[in-house]
């Protein structure tokens, strides 16, 4: 798979403009600004395909990222932006879980949480939403880079016990200073394609 090739296929607001095309998709979830297109210009090499926003929730779109014609990376609208509209934050929910519930190119969603702060209420409904839709849970700490070496362990332990994850669920810790948290998420994506990361 050629990561190179990769371009944003289309901003999509509703699901008569997904992709109609097949592939596999792997989606990302998080708070607004908790990272999910710095990691996903991370995972591609590139330092501006996926837009960083200055301004938190602004994204309210779901981007599908096609890389080489063989799957997308799908970067959801960010949640828990205190200024969003309640009809704004039902419009967003409701669009979500029909995503979640009913595509059926979705073969994961993967929750980014801040390794910084202990999850959020919104972190915990969206990590018991992707239960519910997938086998296991996946979930990338981002912002690593931004904790003290003393803080890390301590932090992951407590992600993991307020999302309650189990021995089927996984844990990735992820800068953008180093590759090591990028070849993780794609060594993952890559046992999904291959069928190879099942429920044991």
């Amino acid at each position: 798979m050629n990561l190179h090739n990769a371009s944003l296929k289309v901003s999509a607001v509703n699901a008569k403009q997904y992709p109609t095309d097949g592939y596999m998709e792997f989606a990302f979830a998080g708070r607004s600004n908790v990272g999910k297109s710095s990691l996903i210009n991370k995972l591609l090499n590139r330092k501006s395909l996926a837009r960083v926003s200055g301004t938190p929730g602004k994204t309210a779109t779901i981007n599908f990222y096609n890389i080489d014609d063989t799957i997308y990376l799908v970067d959801l609208p960010g949640y828990g932006y205190a200024q969003r509209s309640k009809a704004e934050t039902e419009k967003w929910g409701k669009m979500m879980e029909d995503y979640l519930a009913n595509r059926e190119q979705l073969v994961q969603t993967i929750l980014l949480v801040d390794s910084r702060h202990k999850p959020t209420n919104d972190d915990i409904q969206m990590c018991e939403w992707i239960r519910h839709y997938h086998d296991r849970v996946i979930v990338v700490a981002t912002k690593l880079d931004k904790l003290k070496k003393r803080e890390i362990e301590p932090n992951l332990e407590r992600i993991w016990e307020t999302l309650d994850l189990g021995e089927d669920d996984i844990l990735v810790p992820f800068t953008t200073n180093d590759d090591e948290g990028k070849y993780t998420v794609w060594d993952m994506i890559n046992m999904m394609r291959a069928g190879e990361l099942e429920e044991e």
